[in-house]
C-alpha cells in the first residue's frame, strides 16, 4: 500500500493518542488490573512461590470456628479479652518475635455504664481485663506486641484506654489503614502516616522492623529503607503488595484451637509453629473485614489451615469454596512477608508504561496498516499472548510490567487504524447521551447536546427545595437479609420513590445507601418547587404503604421512611474535579434538610419541613407546627412543621388533634405548663409529639424553670 506523509502522520497520531488514552486518569480503574492479571497468571504458571512453612508471618484467626465454639459462642467479643491474653502469652512463650493485632477492641466491659443490680455493669466486673492487660504490658516491655489503630481524621479508632496504657501508648500503637484504589481494590499499602506531625510506621512496617531488629529509615523524598532494603513504591511512602496465589501461602491457626492448646499447656506445639515468627491476630470471617486485592483472580479454597492442636469444633460456611476477597489480616501479613523477603512488587513509572504502550500500539497499527483486518487481528492476538508470557516471567521476579495499558493502547490503535484505512475522512465525533445519563440530569444532557459542548465545572445560585429521605431502622433490616434480597428490596424501593420524585419535577441528586437526596427547582426552573416537594413527600409515603401491603418482599420487611424538606438559596451546577464531576446542589439548605429528616426520629413523625418551605408551599397542605428547634451545626432557631396531608384530605379527628396541639404549644411558650400539659394529654396516647410535650410540660410544671428559660429545643443528633 502506498504511504503518504499524511498517512504516516495519521498513524503516528493514532499510536500516540492510543498510548496516551491507555494511561489517562479516566481509565485508572482498568489500569489496576495489570497486577491482578499477573498475580493470577503467575499462580497458574508457577504455583507456589514459596513454601508456606517459610513464611515469616503467620495468622491467628478469629474465625467462624471461634464464633461457633464454646465459650465464645453467644458471647460478645468484649468478654474474650482474658482468652486473647491467654493465647497471646502462649504465642510469645512459644518464641514469636513480635505480635501484631489487626483488630481493634475500642472499649472494655469494665467501662460499661449499663445498669446492673444496684450499680453499673462495669463496676461489677472490675478487673475483668486484668489478664489481657498484664499480657500486653509484659510483651510491650520487650517491644514484642503492637496494637492497631485506625486513623480517621480527628477521631481515630483506638484500643481501649487500659490497653493503650498497657502498651505504653503510641510506643506500641500503629495504624492499620490500607489504601483503596478507585475500584475499591487493595494493591498498595501505606508505609508511613503522619501522627502528631511525625512519620509513624504502618503496622506491617513496624512488625517487619521489630522482627529484623532494625528501625526503618525515612528519607526526605518519602522513600523508606528497612535493613538496607529500599522499599519500592509507585508513590512515596507506599509499597506495592506482591500477593502469592492460593489460600495456604500464609500459615493460619484458629484462635479457638489455640485457646484449647494453651489450656492444655501444649508448649511444644507453640514452639513448633510460632518460634521466630511474626504473629498477627485478626478476623478471618465469611463476610466481615474482607477486601478485594490484586489476588482476587488467584484466591484459593477457603478453609486451608495448618495442622491443628486439637479436634475441629466448627467450620466456615465458605470452607471448600473459592471467593474473590481475602480477610484484611492477610493484607498486613503479605506486606510483612514482602518486606522481610525483600520482594515487594516493583511498578514502572508513567513514562516507561507510556513507552511500552506506545510500542505495542505501533506494532498493532503497523499490522492493521499492512494486512487485512482478519490477519491484523490474529497478529495482534499473538503479540498480546507473547506480551503476557513475558510479563508473567518478569512478575515472577517481582517486576510489574504493564498489561492493561498496552492491551488498551494496541486494541485502540488496531481499531483506529482499520477505521482510518476504510473511512479515512470520517473525523466526526458523536456525543453519546447514554454516557452521561447515569450521572447528569436530563436537562443538563439536553443542553450539552444542543450546544455540542461537554459539561464544565461551575454553578449558579437558585432558590430550590431540598428533599432528603431515609429508611427507618435500615441497618437492622440489612443485617437480617441476604445481599441479593437486600439489593432486590432497595432497587424496588428506590425505583418507586425516584419515579414519584421525578414525576413531580424533582431531580434525584444522589443515593447515599438507603437515603435519597433530591432537588426541586433545579436544573429546570420551577416556581412551585416547595409545593411539588411536599406533594412528592406525601405520594412517597402513600406508595411505600402500598408496597408494604402488596409486595411479598416488602411484607416480609416492612419499611418506614423519614423525610426532611427545606427551601432556600443553593449553589447548583457541576461540582467535582477537572476530570470527574456531578451535577449537584451545595448549600446550608441541604444540610438543614438532612437535619430535619433526622428530627423525625426524635418526634416520631414521618415528614418534617422548615418554616420557609411551609410559607412557599401555599395553602393546599395541612401542616402542624411541631416545635422551635436548634439543630446541630446551626445557632439560629427555626420553627419546624409536620406535613400531615393535603388540606382537603385531613380527617376531622386529626384536625381536632392539630388544634389541641396548637393550643398546647401556645400555653407552653407562655410558660403555662399545667394548661399545656392538659392540651397535649388529649392526644398523647396516639400522638408521639403530643406525648413528648405532655411529659416535658408536666416536668416543668413540677419544677418551674428560671426567668431565662428558652422554649427552644436543641437537637444534637444529625
Amino acid at each position: 500500500m502506498k504511504r503518504t506523509t499524511r498517512d504516516v502522520f495519521a498513524v503516528a497520531a493514532i499510536v500516540l493518542a492510543s498510548a496516551a488514552v491507555s494511561i489517562s486518569p479516566p481509565l485508572k480503574p482498568v489500569q489496576g488490573l495489570s497486577i491482578d492479571i499477573l498475580t493470577a497468571l503467575r499462580w497458574q504458571a508457577f504455583g507456589r512461590t514459596h513454601d508456606p512453612l517459610t513464611s515469616p508471618a503467620v495468622v491467628v484467626a478469629i474465625d467462624e470456628e471461634t464464633y461457633r465454639s464454646p465459650p465464645f459462642k453467644g458471647s460478645p467479643t468484649l468478654t474474650w479479652t482474658g482468652e486473647i491474653g491467654r493465647v497471646l502469652g502462649a504465642v510469645l512463650e512459644g518464641g514469636a518475635r513480635v505480635v501484631g493485632f489487626d483488630m481493634v477492641i475500642p472499649t472494655s466491659i469494665e467501662l460499661s455504664e449499663i445498669p446492673f443490680g444496684e450499680g453499673k455493669l462495669g463496676e461489677k466486673v472490675r478487673g475483668f481485663d486484668r489478664d489481657f492487660l498484664r499480657a500486653l504490658a509484659a510483651a510491650s516491655a520487650s517491644g514484642r506486641v503492637v496494637l492497631g489503630e485506625i486513623l480517621r481524621g480527628d477521631e481515630p479508632i483506638r484500643p481501649s484506654p487500659g490497653q493503650r496504657v498497657a502498651v505504653r501508648q503510641q510506643q506500641n500503637l500503629r495504624p492499620l489503614n490500607v489504601q483503596l484504589d478507585s475500584d475499591d481494590t487493595v494493591r498498595r499499602l501505606p508505609l508511613t502516616f503522619a501522627v502528631n506531625g511525625a512519620p509513624t510506621p504502618a503496622m506491617a512496617l513496624e512488625l517487619a522492623a521489630r522482627a529484623l531488629g532494625v528501625a526503618p529509615e525515612f528519607a526526605a523524598d518519602g522513600t523508606v529503607t528497612l535493613a538496607g532494603y529500599r522499599i519500592p513504591g509507585r508513590a512515596p511512602g507506599t509499597m506495592t503488595l506482591n500477593f502469592a496465589g492460593g489460600a495456604d501461602d500464609i500459615p493460619t491457626f484458629s484462635f479457638a484451637d489455640l485457646r484449647g492448646c494453651a489450656i492444655r499447656n501444649d508448649r511444644e506445639y507453640f514452639r513448633r509453629w510460632f518460634d521466630g515468627k511474626v504473629v498477627i491476630f485478626g478476623t478471618v470471617l465469611d463476610i466481615e473485614d474482607r477486601r478485594l486485592t490484586s489476588k482476587r483472580f488467584a484466591t484459593g479454597i477457603e478453609g486451608a489451615r495448618m495442622p491443628r492442636c486439637g479436634p475441629a469444633e466448627g467450620m466456615s460456611a465458605n470452607a471448600g469454596f473459592r471467593i474473590s476477597t481475602v480477610a484484611g489480616v492477610y493484607i498486613h501479613a503479605t506486606a510483612v512477608n514482602n518486606l522481610m523477603a525483600r520482594n515487594a512488587a516493583v511498578e514502572l513509572g508513567r513514562l516507561p508504561v507510556f513507552l511500552i504502550a506506545s510500542l505495542l500500539a505501533a506494532l498493532a497499527a503497523a499490522a492493521a496498516w499492512l494486512w487485512r483486518p482478519v490477519g491484523a487481528v490474529l497478529a495482534w492476538a499473538a503479540m498480546i499472548a507473547l506480551g503476557l508470557a513475558g510479563a508473567t516471567l518478569a512478575f515472577n521476579q517481582s517486576l510489574v510490567l504493564p498489561v492493561a495499558e498496552p492491551f488498551i493502547a494496541s486494541l485502540a490503535a488496531l481499531a483506529a487504524t482499520v477505521g482510518f484505512r476504510f473511512v479515512i475522512a470520517d473525523k466526526d465525533r458523536r456525543l453519546l447521551q447514554k454516557s452521561f445519563a447515569l450521572y447528569l440530569a436530563p436537562h443538563v444532557i439536553n443542553r450539552m447536546l444542543s450546544s455540542n459542548k461537554l459539561p464544565e465545572l461551575g454553578g449558579e445560585t437558585r432558590d430550590v427545595t431540598v428533599f432528603f429521605s431515609d429508611i427507618e431502622g435500615f441497618s437492622l433490616i440489612a443485617e437480617k437479609m441476604s445481599p441479593d434480597g437486600l439489593m432486590e428490596l432497595m432497587n424496588e424501593y428506590l425505583s418507586a420513590m425516584t419515579d414519584i420524585i421525578e414525576g413531580h419535577g424533582g431531580y434525584v441528586d444522589k443515593y447515599i445507601g438507603d437515603s435519597i437526596v433530591a432537588v426541586f427547582g433545579a436544573p429546570a426552573d420551577d416556581p412551585d418547587h416547595a409545593a411539588n416537594a411536599a406533594r412528592a413527600a406525601l405520594d412517597c409515603c402513600t406508595q411505600l404503604a402500598d408496597l408494604n401491603g402488596s409486595s411479598a418482599l416488602f411484607r416480609e420487611n416492612r419499611l418506614a421512611q423519614r423525610i426532611g424538606i427545606n427551601s432556600g438559596e443553593a449553589l447548583v451546577g457541576n461540582f467535582g474535579s477537572q476530570r470527574r464531576f456531578n451535577y449537584s446542589v451545595m448549600s446550608d439548605a441541604v444540610n438543614l434538610a438532612s437535619r430535619l429528616e433526622g428530627a423525625n426520629k426524635f418526634y416520631g413523625t414521618t415528614i418534617i419541613a422548615s418554616e420557609t418551605t411551609v410559607a412557599l408551599a401555599g395553602g393546599d397542605f395541612a401542616w402542624r407546627e411541631l416545635d422551635a428547634i436548634r439543630v446541630k451545626g446551626r445557632n439560629q432557631a427555626l420553627k419546624i412543621y409536620e406535613l400531615l396531608a393535603l388540606s382537603s384530605e385531613l380527617a376531622a379527628s386529626r384536625q381536632a388533634e392539630v388544634a389541641n396541639y396548637a393550643d398546647g404549644l401556645a400555653h407552653w411558650r407562655a410558660r403555662e405548663f399545667e394548661l399545656a400539659a392538659g392540651c397535649f394529654d388529649r392526644s398523647a396516647a396516639t400522638d408521639r409529639p403530643a406525648a413528648l410535650f405532655c411529659a416535658r410540660a408536666r416536668e416543668l410544671a413540677r419544677n418551674p424553670p428560671g426567668e431565662d428559660w428558652d422554649p427552644i429545643r436543641t437537637l444534637q443528633e444529625k
